[in-house]
């Protein structure tokens, strides 16, 4: 870049603009340094230095602020208004500023004039061509600019170098982008960048035509059609019939998806009902919208589609048997309920010879028993219903309740709110796409009531055999028949369920698993189905008897068998690490192998190592999770006859344990004690694991017992377990749960189990494997229960007259 000599020229610092050689500008000055050197240059030889400021912002900028690179221009024409100058200048050339001399009363810089590159190669000139027809679009697309500078650009007759500013000076870029082509001293170069900026205006510039085109097109063609919709109107009101704005490919798609949705008459006609006001809704109108989509709904759902009732008690048992172990009261009540449906469906035939109003009175009269699996966690309840689905070749559709409380999730919201929706219930079937899936309502126990309703009045309806055929959905608003669906419900404690909505179902209770039960489940299902999920099915691995019990008894302790297909997952996983490192594996897992992978065992047997105590006897007890042994403590204190509770216990329990107080007061004579005994002391009656709520009257023969043995220091033996109510005649009355009891019983070690003699007829639903294994004693009385559990008990009934020692103050251990 070559330079001319150095000369002294007044310098004015321009912001967010670049002022380019050959280009005339107008420019405004305002700041006392500018209005100073622009009079000073127009007085002397109207030639002035133009320099762009770096930062726009600083209103005193030096030498440093400003770009090395400006213009040299002469001005043209200027006028002084109200301390502002407007000037017209036009560039002459670029300069470089060497250093400024003076800065009062405006600055004075030492410039070099910078010799323009002449370059007349034919590459110039191709490319100063290609921008003056590209400029030339610009103009024919919209683009502003001086009229004479436009025939000068679009002429031919501004040569390259000219061109190359003049349409730099007009680019919509970034003030830097322009001090950059300024300062570009190429012109080959500086044509390329031009070129550049201006060919992206141009793609704007056509773009935003594009768009524009669009835009009016599509408002001509609203505009159209609403003339067209208007004249319509007029027509149809001239010829008497109705109109509306809805266009003809979307009412007839409506149309036929309404007839093809096999929807009764009244619902049809509701359907038709809404169209026509669909009809008469402009396009613009916001409930059209809300009107789609319910129509929609109503064409979705399956009005008359069905699965196959394809029901077969011989492959329903053969289901139920290969999807799942034990449970065999459940099973028989499952396939009676199924032999039921299959008998229907050969009467339903039948009668179709038959006149059509004692067949539609049959149907009605047989409508299907909704079923409810009550049991602790997870012993197979939702599985099963799977299997159940299965077996039927119907589609599955499973609901949780657990935590709802919007009675709007059951029944649905009203079409008055932005965003309504069917109930879950319409949703699960639509999904389905059949009117007779399988439904299951998981955790129907666990509803909630709140301010927004209750969701289990909601269910009424849905799940009373003699209403669903009609069930009404808030959204919907039309009857749907819920009668062909088989509602299965499954939860864990019957009590939290509303009386009315138990009274609709019937109650299939599932037992917790006895050990064998488990050994099976986890040898046929669990094992098999951990290995493929990790990868270990072609490895042949086998896990032995011994090692089995191990994670069963030490392991885990539950009703169900969760925790023992957690552990098995477990050691899964252990082996797959082996797997991957390569490392030697024994196919065979032995005990050893479990206690290496599982680590400490984490249960013990709860009777293991003891000794028989005074003051602590073995109860028997249901929670949600199946049965449980209990402990129950005495401890006897010199006090005032006060009887202290602790342990977390219900009202039931607390009453219990007042009675066998009671009792033991009443029976002084027959336990050998002082007329006078309670007098002297306090009792204290404690249950432990204090941090889990109990409740029930079955614990009152143990706490009878408990307080015998403290009373008058016989001790308890350690192996037997009993169960039953206690009254205050001593009368030993029948309770629940006998299963689940007897199988913690058995889980528990204990040789001995003492039941209310009415309960003996609750022996058939016990494994043989665990009758085989403990004694069961059946008590009518609470002598009998004290003849069997207390160590050394000669006999309950001793003459009044004999003298009896002072009784002894024992704790529980």
């Amino acid at each position: 870049m070559e330079e001319k000599g150095l000369r002294n020229i007044p310098i004015v610092a321009i912001r967010g603009s670049v002022v380019f050689p050959h280009t005339d500008s107008v420019l405004t000055f305002g700041r006392k340094k500018s209005v100073s050197a622009v009079r000073a240059a127009f007085q002397a030889d109207r030639v002035i230095a133009i320099f762009t400021q770096k930062d726009p912002r600083n209103d005193g900028p030096s030498e440093e602020d400003l770009y090395k690179v400006g213009t040299i221009a002469t001005i043209t024409q200027m006028m002084d208004s109200e301390g502002e100058i407007h000037a017209v200048v036009r560039g002459q050339a670029r300069i470089k500023l060497h250093e400024v001399i003076t800065h009062e009363p405006h600055m004075i810089g030492r410039v070099s004039e910078i010799n323009e590159d002449r370059d007349a190669s034919s590459e110039v000139v191709a490319t100063a061509n290609k921008l003056s027809d590209l400029f030339k679009r610009a103009i024919n697309l919209g683009k502003q600019a001086e009229i004479t500078t436009v025939i000068k650009l679009v002429s031919g007759k501004a040569d390259p170098v000219e061109l190359a500013d003049q349409v730099a000076s007009l680019l919509e870029i970034k003030t830097a982008k322009k001090q950059e082509l300024l300062e570009t001293a190429s012109l080959k170069d500086r044509l390329k960048k031009t070129l550049e900026y201006l060919a992206h205006e141009v793609n704007v510039f056509e773009l935003e035509r594009t768009i524009s085109s669009k835009t009016q097109k599509r408002f001509e063609d609203q505009m159209r059609k609403a003339m067209l919709r208007e004249k319509k109107k007029t027509i149809e009101e001239e010829l008497g019939e109705e109109g509306g704005d809805l266009g003809t490919e979307e009412y007839t798609t409506y149309k036929r998806k309404i007839k093809e949705a096999g929807m009764g008459k009244d619902v049809r006609a509701r359907a038709e009902k809404e169209l026509q006001r669909l009809m008469q809704l402009s396009v613009h109108n916001p409930e059209g919208g809300y009107i789609r989509n319910y129509l929609d709904w109503l064409c979705d759902m399956p009005w008359s589609k069905s699965s196959a009732n394809d029901v077969s008690i011989t492959k329903a048992e053969k289901v139920l048997e290969d999807d799942h172990y034990g449970l065999k009261k459940a099973k028989e009540r499952i396939l009676e309920y199924l032999a039921v449906m299959q008998v229907k469906k050969i009467s339903e035939k039948k009668q179709k010879n038959e006149k059509t109003e004692k067949r539609k009175n049959y149907v009605s009269e047989s409508q299907p028993t909704i079923l409810c699996f009550i049991g602790p966690p997870g012993v197979g309840k939702t599985s099963i219903g799977k299997s159940i689905a299965k077996a039927l070749g119907r589609k599955f559709v499973r609901m949780s309740l657990g935590g709802i409380r919007d009675e709007a999730e059951i029944r649905g919201h009203r079409r008055t709110y932005v965003g309504a929706l069917p109930g879950r219930i319409i949703q699960g079937i639509k999904n389905a796409g059949t009117k007779n899936p399988v439904f299951m309502l998981d955790e129907i126990d666990k509803l909630g009531v709140d301010f927004r309703g209750d969701p289990s009045s909601a269910l009424l309806e849905a799940l009373d055999p003699e209403q669903n055929k009609e069930f009404s959905d808030h959204y919907l608003e039309v009857p749907y028949d819920l009668s062909q669906v088989v509602f299965i419900c499954t939860g864990n404690i019957l009590e939290t369920i509303p009386p009315a909505l138990r009274d609709r179902m019937e109650v299939i209770t599932f037992p917790g698993y006895t050990q064998d039960e488990k050994y099976n489940i986890a040898r046929d299902f669990l094992w098999p189905k951990q290995l493929r999920l990790h990868g270990l099915e072609d490895k042949k691995l086998k896990i032995n008897e011994k090692a089995l019990y191990e994670i069963i008894n030490r392991y885990t302790r539950e009703a169900g068998v969760r925790n023992l297909e957690r552990n098995l997952a477990t050691v899964c996983r252990k082996i797959a690490r082996i797997v991957a490192e390569k490392k030697r594996l024994n196919a065979n897992l032995v005990l050893s192998d479990i206690r290496a992978f599982l680590g400490p065992q984490k249960f013990s047997s709860l009777i293991a190592e003891e000794k028989d105590e005074v003051g602590m006897a073995t109860g028997l007890g249901v929670t949600a999770a199946g049965g449980e042994i209990m402990f129950v403590e005495v401890a006897l204190m010199p006090g005032r006859g006060r009887l202290t509770l602790t342990g977390q216990l219900g009202s039931v329990m607390k009453e219990s344990a007042r009675a066998a107080f009671t009792w033991s007061k009443a029976h002084w004579q027959d336990l050998g004690l002082k007329e006078t005994f309670a007098k002297g002391i306090d009792v204290h009656i404690h249950v432990p694991e204090g941090a889990v709520k109990k409740d029930g009257p079955s614990a009152g023969v143990a706490m009878t017992t408990a307080l015998i043995s403290a009373l008058t220091g016989v001790e308890v033996k350690r192996e037997v377990g009993m169960t039953g109510e206690v009254t205050l005649r001593g009368r030993v009355l029948e309770i629940g749960g006998v299963k689940e009891k007897v199988i913690a019983a058995h889980r528990a070690g204990l040789k001995t189990v003492i039941l209310p003699k009415d309960n003996k007829k609750d022996l058939e639903d016990i494994p043989e494997s665990t009758k085989k294994d403990i004694k069961f004693v059946f008590a009518e009385k609470l002598e009998d229960v004290l003849r069997v559990a207390m160590k050394k008990w000669p006999t309950v009934s001793v003459p009044v007259n004999k003298t009896y020692p002072r009784p002894t103050y024992l704790a529980a251990n």
